[in-house]
């Protein structure tokens, strides 16, 4: 076999490793990111059923931009990281304003 085609098991972990974050945490960033704001918007006077909607439709183009970011972060733990940063202050924002409406 050709050096160039021998592929060590650090980059078939780096690929399984970006493999879940875009899907497993692609998933939960979207969904963090689409309660947040489905949250938000009937605030603003945007009725309930018109942010629902709205959100699920643009979920789909939200995990997409997700998974590409994912796959075209420099190394699987950027990726990573770049997931759990975005993820605190949304989930944070969800904590909240879940709390602020059971008052």
């Amino acid at each position: 076999m050709a050096k160039s085609q021998i592929i060590d098991g650090g980059y078939r972990w780096a690929v399984a490793s970006r493999t879940l974050a875009a899907v497993g945490g692609g998933y939960a960033l979207t969904s963090l990111l689409i309660v947040a704001v489905s949250l938000v918007l009937p605030l603003l006077g945007i009725s309930q059923a018109q942010t629902v909607f709205s959100m699920t439709m643009a979920s789909f183009l939200l995990y997409a931009a997700v998974i590409m970011a994912v796959f075209h972060a420099r190394t699987a733990s950027r990726a990573w990281i770049g997931l759990v940063i975005v993820s605190i202050p949304l989930g944070l924002l969800v904590v909240f304003l879940l709390g602020r409406g059971a008052e």
